[in-house]
C-alpha cells in the first residue's frame, strides 16, 4: 500500500513539473526558484509520520538522509523514552482494565465521534481500536501538510513538537491555551504533525491523505474553503490489517458555530456509533452547546467520558445504563462550579472498581475516574 501511495504522489508531481516547464518555456511566468518549488515532491505521508514519530524509515525513503542528523537521532531517543514511559504508566494498565471491565473495546463499530478532541487520537484509539471511522474536531488549526525536507531548523522544530505533546503524554490531555500558541508559532504548524505521530506510534500505516472542507450539506469536498477545514487520513492497522479512516476538522461546534456549518450533517451520514469525551472543559454544561450534546446522545450506543463531558442529568436513566470506575472528587479548581452531587452519589453507592491510569484533568490516577454510558 505504501508503494502505491508513493507512486501516486510521484506521478502527480511529474505532471506538475511538466506543466511548470511548459509555462516557463512559453513565458507564462515564473522563475527558476518558483519552478523548483513547484517541482518539489512531498515525501509519502507515512514516511513523514514515521520520521516525526522518531521511527525507522524505509531505506529508499526521501527522508532517509535526514535520519543521520543528530537532531533527529536525539528526537528519536526522546520519543522512545517518552512512549515507553507512557506504555508502562498508562496504556498497559488501561488495556488490563479494558480486558476486565470494558468488553466494548473489542467491538467493531462503524464510527466513533470525539468532539472537542484536538489532535488526541491516542486515547480514542486505545478505547475504541476497531472503529471503521473516527471523527475528531477542535478549534485548533490543522496546519499545512508537514514536510521535513522544507524545515529550516530541524532540531528546533522537533524539539517544539516534543514540547507540544508533553502534556498529552504525561497528563493524558492537551493544554488548549498553550497548545494554540505553540501550534501557530513554529515550522511544524497545526494539529496534523501530532496526528501523524500518534498514528505511527500506534502502528498504523498511512495510505492516503486528502485535504478539504465541508459543504453546507455535509459533503467532504477535496478543496479548501467552505464551512470547515479538514483532513481525511486513510490508514491500515498493522496489527489487525483493518483499513480505517480518521477525519479531523477545525471547526466551531458551539450552537452558533454549528448553525453556519455542515459539520453535524456530515457526522449524521455515519449513523449511530460510539462517542468519546475527555477534558472537554465542561462546555456541554453550558446552554450554548446543546446541539452537540444532543447529537452525541442521539447518535451513540456507547459513550466513554470523564465528568467534564455530558452532565449526568442529561442522561435519561430509563434509556441509559451508567457504569463508573475510579474516584470522583469533583472538578479541578477552575471548573469547581460544575460539581455533580448526583454523580457523587453513584460513586459512593456503587463502590466502583479502581483504575490505575489517569484520565481527564486529574493527573493522579487515584483521583481519576471513567464513566461508561451504554444505551439500554
Amino acid at each position: 500500500m505504501k508503494k502505491i501511495a508513493a507512486r501516486k504522489i510521484t506521478s502527480a508531481n511529474r505532471s506538475i513539473f511538466a506543466h511548470a516547464c511548459r509555462a516557463v518555456a512559453f513565458g507564462v511566468g515564473g522563475s527558476i526558484f518558483a519552478l523548483a518549488q513547484i517541482a518539489h515532491a512531498q515525501p509519502p505521508p507515512d514516511d513523514t509520520a514515521r520520521f516525526l514519530a522518531g521511527m525507522p524509515l524505509p531505506k529508499n525513503s526521501p527522508l532517509a538522509s535526514l535520519t543521520s542528523d543528530p537532531a533527529w537521532q536525539e528526537h528519536t531517543a526522546n520519543f522512545e523514552q517518552a512512549f515507553a514511559k507512557l506504555n508502562t504508566r498508562q496504556l498497559a494498565k488501561l488495556h488490563a482494565w479494558e480486558a476486565q471491565y470494558f468488553p466494548e473495546a473489542r467491538n467493531q463499530v462503524p464510527v466513533v465521534f470525539y468532539m472537542f478532541s484536538g489532535p488526541d487520537f491516542l486515547y480514542v484509539d486505545q478505547f475504541f481500536p476497531n472503529a471503521s471511522v473516527y471523527i475528531l474536531c477542535g478549534k485548533e488549526s490543522m496546519g499545512p501538510p508537514p514536510d521535513p525536507l522544507q524545515i529550516g531548523n530541524l532540531g528546533s522544530a522537533l524539539h517544539n513538537l516534543e514540547q507540544e505533546m508533553y502534556s498529552s503524554l504525561r497528563f493524558s490531555f492537551f493544554i488548549t491555551k498553550d497548545m494554540k500558541v505553540s501550534l501557530d508559532s513554529q515550522e511544524l504548524k497545526g494539529t496534523l504533525p501530532i496526528l501523524y505521530v500518534f498514528l505511527a506510534r500506534a502502528d498504523k500505516s498511512i495510505t492516503d491523505v486528502s485535504f478539504g472542507s465541508l459543504s453546507s450539506s455535509g459533503q467532504f469536498q477535496q478543496s479548501r474553503g467552505g464551512g470547515a477545514n479538514g483532513v481525511r487520513i486513510n490508514y491500515i492497522d498493522n496489527h489487525s490489517g483493518q483499513q480505517q479512516t480518521l477525519y479531523y476538522f477545525t471547526t466551531d461546534i458551539s450552537d452558533g458555530g454549528l448553525a453556519s456549518s455542515g459539520f453535524l450533517r456530515f457526522c449524521d451520514h455515519f449513523g449511530v456509533g460510539s462517542s468519546f469525551l475527555k477534558s472537554s472543559s465542561y462546555l456541554m454544561f453550558e446552554q450554548g452547546f446543546s446541539r452537540i450534546r444532543n447529537f452525541i446522545i442521539d447518535h451513540s450506543a456507547t459513550i466513554v467520558q470523564d465528568d467534564a463531558g455530558i452532565p449526568l442529568a442529561d442522561f435519561n436513566r430509563d434509556k441509559w445504563n451508567i457504569r463508573v470506575f475510579g474516584t470522583y472528587i469533583g472538578p479541578i479548581e477552575i471548573f469547581k462550579q460544575h460539581y455533580q452531587p448526583k454523580l457523587n452519589e453513584i460513586f459512593e453507592q456503587s463502590g466502583p472498581p479502581p483504575i490505575e491510569f489517569n484520565f481527564g484533568y486529574r493527573w493522579n490516577y487515584k483521583e481519576s475516574h471513567v464513566i461508561v454510558a451504554t444505551r439500554n
